[in-house]
């Protein structure tokens, strides 16, 4: 099935403060796109600009700031939009008994309620134009569920199975859905992660408590550098961008040796025989008597 050329080459691109969203725009520009970047805070906002971006105010966990951003968009672009990238999201970091319910509400208000309610909100122009494309940025944890980033996994799982069933439901419409599945990517996505894991979880009724300290100053030390197993985000962008121009998209975009290993590993290697290797991320848990219980 061929699709028709999106009209206008207009792209909302959302979390472009730093990584794959910085790349994608700047990538996207070059190529002709006139690239309209979100971001939270307004630090971030001011370096789009400065930039020569017109970036949109959005964070994806608030309805209204969703609501707010998609008016002042179409307002701005007659009601037209080419293509919309769901980039932002972050990591919820902890195994799964240190994660409240607020916290994985959170997790999913910003991997999944966001961009679903952003997504519905520009379907009627895409619609009405007979064209557009939706890409979804989910990543390799969206097909392989690991340890200690569970609540990640489970929102980007949630992902995965909506762009699916709404690839499907726009069948013959001339729109089309995406999904690109990062690897290790050189990103601010482990820093992020400690960071939320710093904030969200009470280290000292943890037993795990001793390790998230080592790990959260750990991440705030390292600097990573691309090779041959982490990639530059610029590789991502450039999937985006081919799932945004080709006639013939493919469903599915994995970036990174570890995306493809991990596809391998899914589709023919047994949950007998990836449990134990997956356990091994698991770390040693403090006593109850030192810990909660």
């Amino acid at each position: 099935m061929s699709l028709p050329p999106v009209q206008p080459r207009s792209v909302l691109v959302t979390g472009c403060s730093s990584g794959i969203g910085a790349a994608t725009a700047a990538h996207l520009r070059e190529a002709g796109w006139q690239v309209f970047p979100t971001a939270r805070k307004p630090a971030d906002l001011d370096a789009l600009r400065a930039q020569g971006f017109e970036p949109v105010e959005l964070d994806l966990a608030d309805a209204a700031s969703v609501e707010q951003a998609v008016r002042g968009l179409l307002a701005r672009t007659d009601g037209r939009l080419g293509a919309l990238v769901n980039n932002a999201g972050f990591c919820q970091a902890g195994a799964l008994e240190d994660v409240d319910r607020s916290a994985l509400r959170t997790q999913f208000e910003a991997n999944l309620f966001g961009a679903h309610q952003l997504t519905r909100l520009l379907l009627p122009a895409f619609r009405r134009q007979g064209c557009g494309r939706i890409v979804n940025v989910s990543s390799v944890f969206g097909r392989i569920s690991v340890p200690m980033v569970g609540s990640y996994c489970a929102s980007k799982f949630a992902l995965e199975a909506l762009s699916d069933a709404l690839r499907i439901e726009l069948r013959n419409t001339g729109l089309w859905v995406a999904l690109v599945e990062p690897g290790a990517i050189v990103s601010r996505f482990r820093l992020n992660a400690a960071e939320a894991l710093d904030r969200s979880v009470d280290r000292s009724l943890s037993g795990f408590g001793d390790v998230y300290a080592r790990e959260i100053e750990r991440r705030r030390r390292q600097v990573k550098k691309p090779d041959w197993f982490t990639r530059p985000p610029e590789e991502v962008a450039r999937q985006v961008r081919h799932a945004l121009e080709s006639p013939r998209p493919r469903r599915r975009y994995r970036v990174g040796l570890s995306a493809h290993l991990v596809e391998w590993m899914v589709r023919f290697v047994p949950q007998a025989c990836t449990d134990p290797l997956l356990a091994r991320r698991v770390p040693g848990r403090r006593p109850p008597s030192e810990g909660h219980p």
